[in-house]
């Protein structure tokens, strides 16, 4: 299922991307159009031979580097990557990711965590920086901490929706430091101390945040305002899930619609002020 290219300014991200440049924000669009619809393909239920999908997708992107991609997403990304000059690896790596969701990939350890990070949160950082026009070691370096930052997030958010899709992506050896294994946590069988694994989560992505945000004091101040909105909307998503207790279970802590709007209005009094 594709998402809306325009769905973005529909959303409470909107305001980010009002300082862009059309052709800026047409290319937001139509990257964040292509990760949605990976998205899709690894989690709906509803997807039929996701595998393949994803194999068409992997040959598209050669196509689109080549000059003759077959789908109109395609080629709006055609002309997308070579305005801003993107990588392959800005969409092969989030495929290699969607494709470790559909193969069930366990991490035993942080480090292969960082594996998955990288192919599903950090790269799309990288294409979003190349399409504001911010690249370099710096700009890497920054795209990795905030994305690490929103994907840890998003992991300790989901803890319930992933175990329904038969995914546990806590690191093995961590959930072993506090008592509990995958199976546990798949198996409903969780003790009291899964709060205890999400809490010491929550303190590596908040100081991947703080690395983040002082990282993006380096680059203009407007080009860095949807990194801002992301990384402020998403700690502001963990803050309420400390502030809960970690209580993850049954369904996802997540922002209302006001708490978000305010968090963005915040990202812009920073950036502007």
């Amino acid at each position: 299922m594709a998402a809306n290219k325009n769905s973005y300014k529909k959303s409470s991200f909107g305001p980010a991307f009002f300082f862009l440049d059309k052709l800026r924000r047409e290319a937001l669009a139509d990257y964040y159009e292509f990760c949605r619809l990976m998205d899709d393909i690894a989690d709906e239920p509803d997807v039929k031979d996701p595998e393949k999908q994803l194999a068409f997708w992997r040959a598209e992107t050669a196509r689109i580097y080549e000059g003759t991609p077959t789908t109109d997403l395609g080629r709006r990304l055609q002309k997308d990557v070579r305005t801003f000059g993107m990588l392959p690896d800005r969409f092969l790596l989030l495929i290699e990711g969607m494709q470790a969701d559909l193969t069930g990939r366990t991490y035993r350890t942080a480090e292969e965590l960082d594996w998955y990070l990288l192919r599903v949160a950090v790269i799309v950082g990288r294409a979003t920086l190349d399409i504001l026009g911010v690249k370099g070691p710096q700009a890497d370096q920054l795209s990795w901490e905030l994305g690490c930052a929103v994907q840890i997030t998003n992991i300790i958010r989901d803890v319930a929706d992933d175990k329904a899709l038969g995914r546990v992506y806590i690191p093995s050896d961590l959930l072993i430091k506090y008592g509990l294994t995958r199976e546990a946590v798949l198996q409903d069988k969780i003790p009291a101390k899964l709060p205890e694994v999400l809490r010491e989560l929550a303190t590596q992505a908040e100081a991947h945040y703080q690395k983040a945000f002082g990282l993006m004091r380096l680059f203009p101040r407007l080009k860095m305002l949807p990194c801002k909105v992301m990384g402020y909307v998403y700690l502001k998503n963990l803050a309420k899930i400390r502030k809960e207790g970690f209580t993850l279970l049954s369904a996802p802590v997540k922002l209302t619609k006001g708490e978000k709007l305010r968090s963005v209005f915040y990202a812009l009094l920073k950036t502007i002020f």
